[in-house]
């Protein structure tokens, strides 16, 4: 055992030396100074490429082009699955709610080959089905594989694609149909009835194409509109094909309306060439990215981030499998008991997800573990913090052998819930809390590939290496654009600070879009063009970058609301430390500058919460009545405050009155948007009696 032991800490501290030294190797090596027009700034790019990267590969220079190209090459490889309802059944609570809970089949493939046919035949239908050149086509519906041929089959006939969230309002839905002119909608069964229902107020509509499913039990209609399923106008098209009028890289592609956090949404313009530099820039970031990947769809190909995952994927030929948020695992709420969600069928090797979602598989994790208890919550303790240590670099111990033990004993069973063989994972959409990415980092031993980008920048902005396991920062720029910082005196910031420069990030390269469609005002105001012709979008996010030119959100400029005694506070800087209680399943602070401190509306995690009622013996009649009990109340406060405190939050920044909420916030009660960011509007308007009360 001695002789054993003696070889073994030679070993197990070279490889974690040679890891930490590669570590930081690439740290050092992730930017370089850039000399660019426009305003005066700090700027950097990526190091690894010494002049921004346009294209995947020669003589793909639209989407259009990327798809078909990507079909030929790897034309009998699977590309789209999806799985068949088998049964659909309604139970119930206990609480007099009902749930639909789903039986799913196996995942059903299409080849790159079948997907270019489909998608071929389809553009033809359409033209069939009488949709002229320069006319407009929306897509309004969920995530699936016909979303996708959809979009494929438009850019075929250089036809402009306008996307809705499938969790959008009437009165939203209504102004963006009618602002682009959109002649053609295709939607899934669902969005049909919303069309249906507000088809005397779209001024331009003339025909729908829907989604068949199961549910279909007659033939629908529309009033006024020509209505077609799906597979009608395929066939339409496989009857009478046209040949294809493939797009220029500067015509625009999408017109991606953004569920805003204020007010209607805008279209934001994005060109072929805009989602084509995303592309070949992210395929940079993303190590290996190969015909064995299986990646799990799932988030909505309306927002950015899903349609540049989705892109990226296809162009290196691999699997896409379609799921939803409420099918996503084997505890889903919409899975029938005892049956498989999709990550555990797929076995996806790589997955997109948004901060928020993460928290739930976290805070899932930790849920079920407390709920063993004893040996096994033990167990699991002892070996997170040993990984814990051996990751910050305390403890070099839980490397090598003595992880793959704790991988076997603890961790496989929970990596199971993701179908167990996930490689890696990339997280956008907003800031990801260091306790979450580090908890995934563990729990299911891969990376997370934080990113930092908008709507206006096609997804492009920045993207963490794979290898750095810092938190709390977004990675250096992606290889196809700047990332600049200038300075915001207002805020006090600027990109001579010393020793970390700081300021507005303002983005620029060929992913910078085209501006808001209708609205040249808004354009102006964020968009410029220097005298070089680089297009710049300022984010009115405030970062700084770090020694190895990685950058770190501080800041937002909107998000600035002023005391009554002149101290300033930052709302989303704020919510982000305070979402590191356990209690916390979303929060928004709010600062009334009439009054000397802030209060906040928290929805409250129910596990936690209900946890802590058993141990502290309270009563309650249900989880309402729990939120509104003082000691309740009193046990939130004084989490967030010690939470604030441990992340260096000033006193007035900490919330001194909390109201406590039993319902989640989701996209359909518009109160947040499809990528589960806060609509701090429509909040304060919704629960304007609430946030009255807690200043008085």
């Amino acid at each position: 055992m001695g002789a054993f032991f003696v070889v073994l800490v030679p070993v197990v501290v070279t490889s974690y030396l040679l890891r930490e030294n590669r570590r930081k190797r690439v740290r050092n090596q992730a930017t370089t100074v850039a000399n660019v027009g426009g305003e005066q700034g700090l700027t950097k790019r990526n190091a690894r490429y010494p002049e921004l990267v346009e294209t995947p590969w020669e003589g793909a220079d639209t989407l259009a082009a990327l798809f078909e190209q990507a079909c030929a090459r790897f034309s009998g490889n699977r590309f789209l699955g999806s799985r068949v309802v088998l049964k659909r059944e309604t139970e119930d609570a206990g609480d007099g709610r009902k749930f639909e809970k789903v039986t799913l089949g196996h995942y059903e493939w299409i080849s790159y080959a079948q997907a270019f046919l489909r998608a071929s035949d389809l553009a033809s239908g359409l033209v069939a089905l009488g949709h002229g050149r320069g006319e407009k086509v929306a897509i309004f519906a969920e995530t699936r594989p016909e979303w996708f041929l959809a979009l494929q089959a438009c850019l075929r006939q250089n036809l402009t694609v306008v996307t809705i969230y499938a969790s959008l309002g009437e009165e939203a839905l209504v102004h963006s149909l009618n602002e682009t002119e959109v002649t053609t909608v295709i939607c899934d069964v669902k969005q049909l009835k919303k069309i249906k229902d507000l088809s005397q107020q779209l001024t331009s509509v003339q025909r729908v194409i829907y989604m068949e499913d199961d549910s279909i039990t007659s033939e629908p209609t529309v009033d006024g509109k020509i209505v077609a399923c799906f597979s009608h106008v395929e066939k339409l098209g496989k009857q009478s094909p046209v040949q294809p009028e493939m797009p220029l890289p500067s015509d625009i592609a999408v017109i991606m309306y953004t569920s805003g956090s204020t007010g209607m949404p805008k279209g934001v313009m994005i060109s072929h060439r805009n989602i084509v530099a995303t592309i070949a820039g992210v395929t940079t970031s993303v190590p290996k990215i190969n015909t064995k990947d299986v990646y799990l769809a799932y988030l909505p190909l309306a927002h950015v981030l899903e349609l540049a995952a989705e892109s990226t994927l296809f162009v290196a030929g691999a699997a896409i499998g379609y799921g939803s948020p409420l099918t996503l695992t084997d505890t889903s709420s919409k899975v029938k008991h005892g049956t498989k969600g999709d990550a555990t069928e797929l076995q996806p090797t790589l997955m997109t997800a948004v901060p928020a979602i993460l928290d739930r598989v976290r805070d899932g994790v930790r849920k079920k573990v407390n709920s063993k208890g004893g040996i096994t919550k033990k167990l699991f303790e002892l070996a997170y913090n040993r990984r814990l240590a051996a990751i910050e670099g305390s403890w070099f111990g839980a490397w090598g052998i003595e992880a793959m033990l704790w991988n076997v004993l603890v961790f496989k069973k929970i990596r199971a819930a993701l179908g167990g063989r996930v490689r890696g994972m990339m997280s956008g959409g907003a800031p990801l809390s260091g306790d979450t990415q580090r908890f995934i980092n563990i729990c299911f031993g891969c990376p997370i590939g934080q990113g930092y980008g908008l709507t206006e920048t096609c997804a492009g902005g920045t993207f963490s290496q794979w290898e750095d396991m810092s938190v709390g920062r977004v990675g250096p720029p992606v290889a196809m654009c700047y990332i600049k910082l200038v300075n915001w005196d207002e805020g006090g910031y600027k990109y001579t600070d010393s020793p970390m420069p700081r300021g507005e990030i303002v983005i620029g390269g060929p992913n910078v879009t085209m501006g808001y469609f209708k609205s040249q005002a808004k354009t102006d105001e964020v968009y410029k063009v220097d005298n070089t012709g680089m297009r710049w979008f300022y984010t009115g996010d405030i970062g700084r970058f770090h020694e190895d030119g990685c950058i770190e959100i501080i800041d937002r400029k909107k998000d600035i609301v002023k005391l009554q005694h002149g101290e300033y506070v930052s709302l989303g800087k704020v919510e982000a430390v305070l979402q590191a209680s356990n209690y916390v399943e979303n929060i928004m602070l709010h600062a009334d500058p009439y009054h000397s401190y802030c209060v906040a509306l928290v929805v409250v995690s129910q596990s936690a919460l209900e946890d802590w009622a058993q141990a502290a013996n309270v009563q309650y009649a249900d989880f309402s009545d729990l939120c509104s009990q003082t000691q309740a109340i009193k046990e939130v406060l004084s989490s967030l405050t010690k939470v604030g405190k441990q992340g260096r939050l000033e006193k007035f920044e900490i919330p001194m009155k909390i109201k406590l909420l039993p319902e989640p916030w989701t996209p359909e009660s518009g109160l947040v948007t499809a990528a589960l960011k806060l609509k701090r509007e429509n909040i304060r308007k919704s629960f304007a009696e609430e946030l009255k009360v807690l200043y008085h």
